[in-house]
């Protein structure tokens, strides 16, 4: 055959392709594409995001590092990707992109580069212009310079692309996406593609997110749109300070009568001593250790009441729900703590530095006087009231009170600090969890302090267990009513799972009469491990389902050992469905209690208890935010939107019967934001999501998942990802990062957009914000929920897990 007419078969075959595709006639450059796609590839970038519009301050910091890096005035190829800020995972993608400019620039780098050859790298990859950026890119992939793209070729790019985002699962499939890119741009199986093939399949990936961006532009201004200029200072301060007092006016009036209790009690006591003999001798000092003493009977009575879980449940479904954050009941906790710790402090310091030294110093014919007959007519020395009961019942509280406090810190409760040995078992929940149980040594040297005070003498006078009775009744029946009912919180096993990312599913038998809402909690206990240890988890089954699931993340020691004896005999994970089976592990799970349940651990479980998303059905609009395993109080509320989805289910009404507070309404819409940094992870709840594709065709549930271990879209080390999902979600229907019929995006969320777009849409709605996760997140969604609500007609209401 002759060559031209090898020329007329390649340009056949080429106008095929471009047919295929939608190009039309002859291929435009890049400078004269459509605008979408030219903006597509604007943000093809080779460097950080950050960097853009600040180059020259970017350029200097490059050189520092080169001076840091380079030896005998070169940087070695290995040293590349530090040098240009490229962290270590991108370290192989850098050095391609290493050679890639080399080949571009003809330059012999296999001995390093100079810094003025750097600075031609760094103005290559800055460039503004469409096709010097697509250039490089295509230069990437075809490492031996013909101008065309093997399948190879392409593989290795992925593979590449995979290291760098941290995707041990699409760097095994390379090949299969490699062949999938082959298959849509070398229709006619030549063995390669150009670099208009990959052109066209970008105008294809932007054309559909322009539409969605125009779509949002057209929608009505807001008052989150108008400028904070036009508002002058006091109207901004007034409408903050109203704003502020109505998301927390709940708050405002529990702290304002408790501390207005504390101060009542106060000057009461402190009046009382001072019409008394003793005032006499030990002056306002006895009257600031007895006000102080009495506000530390009241706190010491009252810390109990947020820790009762099961009365704290029952009355967040009555009225009094509105009128009390039962939300913050850990948080009142801890405040109650820090009062009990300043009482405390108050009247050691009276007693020991005034009350004392006065007392031991009066004259003797005034003591007799005034306060014998409170001592039996014997002048007490210091000895004498330290050994007396209330002093040693005193000092052993105050050791007890002190050792559990400070196991309580955070820093100690959560691990921060590491202690050497042997006092490393001093750190961690275990520590807090023990300690914390020696309070009940403290509550009663409390009452016994009460009972022998020295200058009172009358029993009614001596308040203490009056003011403790009450709370100590409803706290002990609870951890009574746990031991008595032991036998009746064993479950049974039905499936036990262990996935990526050292996270455990189990799967249990509900229990006769175990009713609770979506977005509870139980505990569990595993007799084997530990005897006492109880440890709190969110329910992820729905309220309809027949079973109860949760998902433990191995965080410490207790949920390590499980995970490892559980590891011993639940299914391997290699059993589970296949990459585009929409077989649901969650939908499998029914009881067989014949399926060897004398291999797994003994599991208890006690509960259920509420939480804060317990009440997303007071609301139309939901905004769900998880970080991580933070996703599991959330998956039980998608999972009860879906059993109102699903035509089966409208149809059985028997589903309501194991609900509390069934018959209310569900949210008109749902949008849950899953962040996490593992791609293993979304395999946790793959069913979960491909239910929502296959059922959802209203569109209730809007499920976005962030993979933050991908760069964000744009990121030249994530192009090619981005390529090979869109095909992949466009032909089978299934994302290659979650493997769920939920596509997957890139990075973080940009949460003032997602804000923005939520007021736009729901103008003049309630929304409700559900957050678990990191604390560090925690003040910018509440804060973009004041902002928004102040400068909006829409209201965001934050609700943040707590445990």
């Amino acid at each position: 055959m002759s060559k031209s007419s090898n020329e007329i078969l390649l340009k056949r075959s080429n106008q095929s392709v471009r047919k295929r595709n939608g190009v039309q006639g002859s291929v435009p450059r890049m400078g004269r594409m459509a605008s979408g796609a030219a903006r597509g590839l604007k943000s093809l970038r080779f460097l950080d995001r950050t960097i853009t519009g600040k180059e020259t301050d970017a350029w200097k910091s490059i050189e520092r590092r080169f001076k840091q890096h380079a030896v005998d005035g070169r940087l070695s190829r290995d040293k590349f990707g530090t040098c240009i800020g490229m962290g270590a995972e991108s370290k192989d993608f850098a050095g391609e992109l290493y050679d890639a400019l080399a080949r571009r620039r003809k330059i012999s780098a296999a001995n390093g580069i100079t810094l003025e050859e750097l600075r031609i790298y760094w103005e290559d990859m800055t460039n503004h212009d469409i096709d010097s950026r697509l250039q490089i890119f295509f230069d990437m992939c075809d490492k031996n310079g013909d101008g065309k793209l093997s399948e190879d070729e392409v593989k290795e790019v992925i593979v590449l692309s995979a290291s760098a985002n941290k995707l041990a699962n699409l760097k095994k499939q390379a090949a299969e996406y490699a062949a999938l890119i082959m298959e849509e741009l070398d229709p006619d199986h030549q063995g390669y593609i150009e670099m208009w093939q990959l052109e066209t399949l970008l105008r294809g990936m932007v054309s559909s997110e322009e539409n969605k961006q125009l779509a949002k532009k057209t929608q009505t201004l807001t008052r989150a749109m108008i400028p904070k200029k036009y508002r002058t200072p006091v109207s901004r301060f007034v409408s903050e300070t109203t704003e502020l007092i109505h998301e927390n006016w709940r708050r405002i009036w529990v702290i304002t009568l408790w501390l207005t209790v504390n101060l009542v009690l106060f000057v009461w006591k402190f009046n009382e001593y001072r019409h008394k003999g003793a005032f006499q001798v030990m002056g306002s000092c006895i009257c600031f250790a007895k006000g102080a003493a009495e506000t530390l009977k009241f706190n010491m009575a009252l810390i109990l009441l947020p820790v009762c879980r099961k009365t704290l449940t029952n009355l967040r479904s009555t009225f009094l729900s509105s009128l009390f954050p039962f939300d913050d009941n850990i948080n009142f906790h801890k405040l109650v703590a820090l009062a009990i710790a300043i009482g405390t402090f108050v009247h050691i310091i009276m007693h020991v530095s005034c009350d004392f030294p006065r007392l031991i110093s009066c004259p003797q014919g005034k003591f007799m006087i005034i306060l014998g007959s409170e001592f039996n007519y014997k002048q007490p020395n210091y000895v004498d009231l330290v050994k007396s009961i209330p002093g040693l019942t005193g000092i052993l509280m105050i050791v007890i009170m002190t050792f559990s406090f400070t196991l309580a810190l955070h820093s100690f409760r959560k691990n921060v600090i590491k202690l050497p040995w042997p006092f490393h078992h001093l750190a961690g929940f275990n520590s807090f969890w023990y300690a914390h149980h020696l309070l009940v040594l403290a509550y009663i040297l409390l009452v016994i302090h009460g009972y022998f005070l020295l200058l009172t003498k009358d029993w009614h006078s001596k308040t203490t267990w009056m003011y403790l009775v009450v709370p100590v009744l409803f706290y002990a029946s609870e951890r009574a009513s746990t031991i008595i009912n032991e036998i009746n919180h064993r479950v049974n096993i039905i499936k036990a799972i262990i996935y990526t990312g050292n996270v455990l599913a189990l799967y249990i038998s509900k229990p006769p009469g175990f009713k609770y809402k979506s977005g509870m909690y139980l505990f569990v206990k595993c007799p084997d491990i530990s005897s006492f240890e109880w440890h709190p988890f969110s329910i992820t089954s729905a309220p309809g389902d027949d079973y109860l699931s949760v998902h433990i993340r191995t965080l410490g020691d207790w949920t390590k050992e499980l995970k490892n004896r559980f590891a011993q005999v639940c299914e391997p994970q290699s059993t589970q469905a296949r990459r585009g089976s929409l077989v649901r592990m969650e939908t499998k799970a029914h009881p067989n209690y014949e399926h060897s349940q004398a291999g797994y651990p003994r599991i208890l479980i006690k509960g259920p208890y509420g939480a804060p998303a317990q009440n997303y059905k007071k609301y139309d609009i939901l905004l769900l935010i998880g970080l991580g395993i933070g996703a599991t109080p959330f998956i039980s509320i998608i999972k009860d939107l879906l059993n109102h989805i699903k035509p089966n289910d409208l149809e059985d009404d028997s589903m309501h019967s194991n609900s509390l507070g069934a018959n209310k309404k569900c949210p008109e819409r749902a949008y849950f934001y899953w962040v996490t940094r593992e791609q293993g992870s979304f395999e946790w709840f793959k069913g979960v999501m491909d239910d929502i594709a296959e059922y959802d065709h209203n569109h209730v549930i809007e499920m976005h998942n962030y993979l933050t271990s991908v760069y964000e879209e744009g990121d030249a080390r994530s192009a090619l990802i981005s390529m090979v999902q869109q095909l992949q979600h466009a032909k089978n229907g299934v994302d290659i990062l979650s493997e769920s019929r939920i596509r997957t995006h890139f990075a973080r969320p940009n949460w003032k957009k997602v804000f923005s777009d939520l007021a736009n849409t729901h103008q003049s709605s309630r929304i409700g914000v559900f957050y678990c996760g990191s604390p560090t997140l925690t003040k910018p969604i509440k804060k973009l929920c004041q902002e928004f609500s102040l400068n909006s007609s829409t209201r965001f209401n934050f609700h943040k897990e707590n445990f």
